[in-house]
């Protein structure tokens, strides 16, 4: 599908599911709804739900920054966010950081994260390194 050209597929899911920027938590809530149903047929997608999937999402992440700002954390506090959530203790990020010490050092605020550690911590809990800066 080109730029100038629209599909009548395409066409016919917009007469459907009419794009607008979101204003509201409803109208945020109804393009999720929309999404999730196409996306229970991910591995079947034309390409026309393939771009009104690509259009909602950026829609609904749009809304989202702007109303849903998540406060500053420390990085220590993400680590402990991230722990809790997995379910993990210190001694689970030995690998992370090398040593149980060097966990209950970082833990503790008693060493700070090197390039490395954040790294592995990025990978490890598939989050963007800036967390944690």
């Amino acid at each position: 599908m080109s730029a100038l050209t629209v599909s009548p597929a395409y066409t016919a899911l917009l007469a459907r599911i009419p794009p607008r920027v979101v204003r509201s938590e409803e109208q945020n809530e109804s393009y999720i709804a929309a999404l999730y149903e196409l996306e229970r047929r991910h591995n079947k997608w034309s390409e026309a739900e393939r771009e009104l999937a690509d259009l909602l999402t950026l829609l609904i992440e749009d809304f989202e920054e702007k109303n849903y700002q998540l406060p500053k954390a420390s990085p220590l506090q993400v680590i402990a966010f991230l722990m809790e959530q997995h379910g993990l203790k210190q001694k689970d990020l030995a690998d992370v950081f090398g040593t149980p010490s060097i966990v209950s050092e970082v833990m503790n605020g008693k060493r700070e994260l090197n390039k490395q550690q954040i790294r592995r911590l990025s990978d490890r809990f598939h989050v963007s390194p800036e967390l944690f800066f």
